[in-house]
């Protein structure tokens, strides 16, 4: 029965007008208001994220939203001209300087927070 359900994810922020900000003008996504002041991701292959305000957010302490990407070097260049800080890991993830994790057990990934906390990725596309 589920199987053909079009699924979709969710995850709060603590502030809608910043995370539209974000999402929109930063990473260059579309980004949709709808009622109920929920804010819906529209990305590509149909997928979608609806993000949705929340007074006590705390946020997730793991990856909750992936971006495939054909050069990951070349995308952590573009976001952090826009801004944009990578996390830093020493263990048991080894981040470089630029904050590209590097290894042979998978593709290139790097990590960056939403202004809510959340954690994103973009991983080199395989």
């Amino acid at each position: 029965m589920l199987k053909e359900s079009k699924a979709f994810t969710g995850y709060s922020v603590d502030n809608l007008a910043k995370a539209k900000t974000f999402y929109k003008d930063i990473l260059g996504l579309d980004v949709v208001e709808l009622d109920m002041g929920l804010l819906k991701l529209a990305l590509a292959g149909g997928s979608k994220v609806i993000i949705y305000p929340k007074p006590n957010h705390v946020p997730a302490t793991f990856t909750v939203l992936n971006f495939p990407v054909k050069d990951v070097e070349a995308t952590v260049d573009w976001l952090t001209s826009k801004g944009v800080a990578f996390e830093q890991y020493d263990a048991p993830i080894k981040t470089d300087k630029k904050g590209i994790c590097r290894n042979d057990r998978g593709p290139a990934i790097a990590w960056f927070k939403d202004p809510s906390g959340n954690i994103l990725s973009i991983l080199e596309e395989m």
